[in-house]
């Protein structure tokens, strides 16, 4: 074990459980135990269908601002699993990872654990080895089961709740409800951002002090400010986050909501605000490149963040074509999300993905004829291969979307990468 690259950790740690998901704390909470780690940190655990990743950025950049110590744990990564855990906004180092596996690797001894419980279980040991403020967890699935719900969260933020999952999570909002709503803790703050909250999350109002958008805090638009309220605060003049997309106010809402119930502990002054959501960044999120044609890239992959990236890009002003670039997981509600941005794009560039769950460009082919989706339809091997057709047709005013799996964002990311290297170099030898 000892000596083990990071890609060779991560290889072992993707085998050693039969399954790659297994929801259940049982098997975490006893190597947690073994660890033995506890941290003083304020802890934030944030939860959502759509939404969590640019509320955990959000609530990093501000609590940053305000000069507090940050650890951030999130998933999935887009190019280095390194971008999970950062500390102080900083992605820790190979050595420090490897490092963490392995103490996770002695104590867990027989009981197995998937690759995100041991990565979890990492995090946690990494954050517990330094003297932070701030603790914030990014749910990987649901809530309830989790393994970031092996540790209890003194602020537990739910964005929205819909659709995705469903072999694990049930097949309606309320059993979905459910299990998001199962990190919250009773007496500490719960805040709620989904405008309509199903019951099952409703339902835990009595155990705990439930915080709900447009009852406890929310958001006004004031041309091109904004204005914060909540319990017994106004906060106006607000500049829109550095993250683009209207519904980014309500995450930005739902984190400084959080904040303000944890201002005994963590207070936080108005210039740390503005220079936080000023400075926020996360990459793949209704992300517009610079240049020419416009390159959006989104990770959108279901129904309701498909038509947020629909609604983003009708608000983007004109231009004569939009080339949509995807790739999707087979157990993804393929249709849905075609149907949701069919009428935003006039040509398709469908991809394979050589992921276990990837779906073959046919079937997205297929699922686009379902939806009533308009417009050629070309399919590729790769994404990356789809995106560079997409180049070729797009002309300078032209505009082209990246979307529909983190695997499909960041294969075509590594492509542009690539090929700026690759001008760079020929510029240096010429």
């Amino acid at each position: 074990m000892p000596g083990r690259s990071l890609p060779e950790w991560l290889e072992y740690i993707e085998r050693i459980h039969p399954k790659s998901i297994e929801l259940g704390l049982e098997r975490v909470a006893k190597v947690r135990d073994v660890l033995g780690r506890s941290s003083p940190a304020a802890r934030f655990t944030v939860a959502g269908t759509n939404g969590k990743g640019s509320t955990c950025a959000m609530l990093e950049a501000i609590l940053l601002a305000a000069g507090y110590r940050v650890g951030l744990y999130t998933s999935p990564h887009l190019l280095r699993y390194n971008e999970r855990v950062r500390v102080d906004g900083v992605p820790v180092s190979d050595a420090r990872l490897c490092a963490a596996f392995e103490t996770v690797e002695r104590a867990r001894g027989g009981i197995t654990l998937t690759y995100f419980e041991f990565g979890t279980l990492a995090a946690w040991e990494i954050f517990a080895a330094e003297a932070l403020d701030a603790v914030i967890l990014e749910v990987g699935l649901g809530g309830r089961l989790d393994a970031v719900n092996a540790f209890d969260a003194d602020c537990a933020l739910l964005t929205s709740v819909d659709l995705d999952h469903t072999d694990y999570l049930g097949d309606t909002r309320e059993r979905i409800g459910y299990e998001k709503a199962g990190i919250f803790r009773g007496g500490k703050p719960a805040i709620v951002s989904d405008p309509d909250p199903p019951r099952s999350v409703l339902d835990h109002a009595g155990a705990v002090d439930l915080w709900l958008i447009g009852r406890d805090f929310g958001y006004w638009k004031q041309g091109q400010q904004w204005m914060f309220w909540g319990r017994g605060v106004r906060r106006g003049g607000l500049a829109t986050p550095a993250l683009r997309g209207d519904r980014q106010l309500a995450n930005a809402s739902a984190a400084l909501a959080a904040l303000d119930a944890l201002r005994a502990r963590l207070p936080v002054g108005m210039q740390d605000i503005r220079n936080g959501l000023a400075q926020v960044q996360l990459p793949a999120r209704f992300q517009v490149l610079p240049g020419r044609p416009t390159i959006v890239l989104d990770v959108a992959h279901n129904p309701q963040a498909a038509g947020v990236l629909a609604e983003n890009l009708a608000g983007m002003g004109f231009y004569p074509e939009t080339y949509g670039v995807f790739g999707m997981l087979r157990d993804k509600d393929i249709e849905g999300v075609c149907r949701a941005l069919k009428d935003r794009i006039s040509a398709w560039f469908a991809a394979d993905l050589s992921v276990p769950r990837g779906a073959g460009a046919r079937v997205l082919a297929d699922a686009l004829a379902s939806a009533g989706a308009a417009g050629d339809v070309l399919c590729f091997s790769n994404p990356v291969e789809a995106y560079a057709a997409s180049r070729k047709r797009a002309n300078e005013n032209d505009r082209i979307v990246v979307f529909g799996s983190f695997h499909t964002v960041a294969d075509v990311m590594q492509g542009i990468e690539a090929a700026r290297i690759e001008i760079r170099g020929a510029r240096q030898g010429s």
